[in-house]
């Protein structure tokens, strides 16, 4: 990993990629989602503060355990004067997002099961498949059910 000088406060979208990981064109999709921000330079090139890659970090972090792109954005935008989020930051951050990840791997664990018990089944009944037919609200209403 190259390393940058001190006295270097901005850097390319070469040295940020490089640095962070992220590929150019990742950093270039983040900065059109907001999450990161760049100055251009009388050549259009674009420069990055040095804080931008603890902000990628924060993103990549957040990416990984699955948290959306917008739900990343918004969590940033309420750190004041856009600043690069710390340790505290994430601390609270987590916590919330913990319970939505809780909730989805709950979710994912019911959708395993009924895979298994489908499996196991083979009918796809469009009367009783959670699968084909998950919470069969028309039929609940007298309606046509779903339909394969």
């Amino acid at each position: 990993m190259p390393q940058i000088p001190e006295r270097v406060h901005e850097l390319t979208v070469g040295q940020l990629s490089a640095r962070s990981g992220a590929a150019v064109s990742a950093l270039h999709f983040y900065e059109t989602k907001g999450l990161i921000s760049s100055r251009r330079t009388s050549g259009n090139q674009r420069r990055y503060s040095r804080d931008a890659l603890r902000r990628v970090a924060f993103v990549r972090a957040a990416q990984r355990v699955g948290i959306p792109l917008v739900t990343i954005r918004e969590a940033l935008a309420e750190l004041p004067e856009e600043r690069t989020p710390t340790r505290e930051d994430w601390a609270k951050l987590s916590e919330v997002w913990r319970a939505e990840l809780d909730e989805r791997i709950a979710q994912l664990a019911r959708l395993r099961d009924h895979l298994t018990d489908c499996i196991g089944c083979g009918c796809l009944s469009l009367k009783t498949c959670v699968l084909s037919n998950p919470d069969d609200v028309l039929g609940q209403r007298g309606g046509i059910g779903s339909r394969l």
